[in-house]
């Protein structure tokens, strides 16, 4: 690994740090994504216009991100369509149980040094390693 590689990874979380602290202080809210989109269709109309742009961000900088460095964007997948689909329905109802999702648990709840948060991210990192592990070496019989 050299200091060129981290590089990236560096300036990523600096931005979301910066960003979701913004945020916070000139909004009152916590970045979480699934509560700002989940949350979007019933919000009051004055509260919808900061989801729509935080949305609407997300979707640009991405999109600015496939335009200028397309090798940092991994847009293929071996999961079938329905098995996305039904993957992300369970990490939205998992978002909904547990009050929160990984960026709203383990971004900012962990800054804030909120034990539920900690317990969720906890929770969440532990689940997906174990999913990675019976997906790749139980399921699909491609490790040993």
């Amino acid at each position: 690994m050299t200091a060129l590689s981290l590089l990236a990874p560096t300036i990523g979380g600096l931005l979301l740090g910066a960003a979701s602290s913004l945020l916070f202080v000139f909004n009152g809210r916590i970045c979480g994504v699934s509560g700002i989109v989940g949350d979007l269709p019933a919000a009051p109309k004055g509260d919808r216009s900061w989801r729509l742009a935080f949305v609407a961000g997300l979707l640009v900088g991405g999109a600015g991100l496939t335009l200028v460095r397309p090798d940092l964007v991994a847009l293929g997948s071996e999961q079938s369509i329905g098995a996305s689909l039904v993957a992300g329905a369970m990490v939205g109802v998992g978002t909904r149980m547990s009050r929160g999702c990984t960026s709203g648990h383990g971004l900012c709840g962990i800054a804030r040094l909120s034990k539920r948060s900690f317990a969720a991210t906890l929770v969440f990192m532990v689940a997906g390693a174990a999913t990675v592990f019976a997906t790749t070496h139980l399921l699909s019989g491609r490790g040993s």
